[in-house]
């Protein structure tokens, strides 16, 4: 018998690892609700396009059962990349270059996220729960959100993303600086409003890569564009710049003096940009560690935030779903304490690992060396 059985589960956070990890326990008979902040399933403009990959996103939607609906939502050709320096001359092409079929899939974040929530029992998500607090009830928790409610929990997995207000409760450990910043910014209806820039994008990806800074941009299914100038910076530059992010004009002003000598081209982003949201990029210490707890873990983001410039993230997150669910679901573990001991154990191992790479990939990315660095990884065999 699993540690689980008739135990209750709370998972706070709706997102790519909360709702997969849903989806396995249900499937095995678990008692699972998903608390999140959002007040409904429409709520909020869903990112950038993501691409799984096969030994992780991938894997947890084959084993939650989904992959027909993946292949229905996917979009071929999206992972398509084109490496640009500052004058947007393309100096790697993926249409250009043959290589085998691609074994990591571009999917939008909305329809994924779709996906994963048509495939719960109904009710199984709460909206509109903003967690605030934990306090102890019996041998497991109630936890309490902001609109003044509360639910009672045996397990609570805290899968509430980068900001998590699950994982104090877990470890003191704090994220460090990676040393850069990256603005979000996306274009509506990009073939009207950003000709130039959706013609280069072709659908796909674009690097843009010179000066020791990145821009790049992504497509998505729904029409609009993506893009994310990312540079060396210090921790607090977003506030101390004097930069008022809702204004246009001014954020137009920084990127031609910070990105001086870049094509005027980019210029396009900026000038039809729907918002702009400043992000300092943090990282868990690649060797963290802490005691687990018999009811409480985490996953994710919560548990290992990393920059998000080596594709890594939703990827983790997801891999971390399938293999806490399948600690929990184990008959090898006497209680819940081992199984949660178990997968942190592994997830750390795993995501210092990916966080020393992803530490490196992001350095090199806004260093001089940049376009050689991203071509070899391209051109070359994939590293493991």
């Amino acid at each position: 018998m699993n540690s689980i059985q008739h135990k209750t589960i709370a998972i706070v956070g709706g997102g790519p690892g909360g709702l997969p990890l849903a989806r396995l326990l249900q499937l095995n008979g678990a008692i699972v609700k998903v608390y999140d902040r959002d007040i409904n399933k429409d709520a909020r403009v869903q990112g950038a396009t993501l691409d799984l990959h096969e030994e992780s996103g991938l894997l947890a939607l084959q084993k939650a059962g989904l992959m027909d609906a993946f292949n229905a939502n996917y979009r071929p050709g999206a992972d398509a990349l084109r490496i640009t320096d500052k004058n947007a001359y393309i100096l790697w092409d993926d249409e250009a270059t043959p290589r085998e079929e691609t074994k990591r899939p571009e999917i939008d974040r909305g329809p994924l996220r779709k996906i994963l929530l048509e495939s719960l029992q109904p009710d199984t998500v709460v909206w509109d729960s903003n967690f605030s607090s934990l306090s102890p009830e019996g041998n497991g928790w109630k936890l309490h959100f902001k609109n003044g409610t509360s639910a009672i929990a045996d397990i609570v997995i805290g899968a509430d993303g980068a900001n998590s207000k699950i994982r104090p409760y877990i470890t003191p450990i704090q994220p460090f600086f990676a040393g850069m910043t990256a603005i979000e910014g996306a274009v509506y209806n990009a073939e009207v409003a950003s000709p130039k820039i959706f013609k280069l994008l072709n659908g796909g990806k674009i690097f843009a890569m010179s000066d020791s800074k990145s821009l790049i941009v992504s497509s998505k299914g729904d029409g609009s564009l993506a893009f994310y100038p990312g540079f060396n910076s210090t921790e607090n530059w977003a506030k101390e710049s004097g930069i008022d992010f809702n204004d246009k004009a001014q954020v137009l002003a920084w990127f031609k003096q910070e990105y001086n000598g870049w094509a005027e081209i980019w210029q396009e982003l900026f000038e039809n940009t729907e918002y702009f949201i400043p992000r300092p990029q943090y990282c868990m210490p690649v060797n963290q560690t802490w005691e687990a707890l018999h009811n409480l873990t985490m996953l994710g983001d919560a548990a290992h935030l990393m920059p998000p410039y080596a594709g890594e993230g939703v990827n983790m997150a997801m891999l971390d779903a399938v293999e806490l669910a399948e600690c929990l679901l184990s008959d090898n573990y006497i209680d819940t304490q081992s199984a949660i001991a178990a997968f942190e154990t592994q997830m750390r191992k795993r995501a210092s690992k990916t966080a020393a790479q992803t530490l490196e990939s992001t350095a090199t990315l806004h260093s001089p060396d940049a376009i050689d660095y991203m071509i070899s990884i391209i051109s070359g065999p994939h590293p493991e």
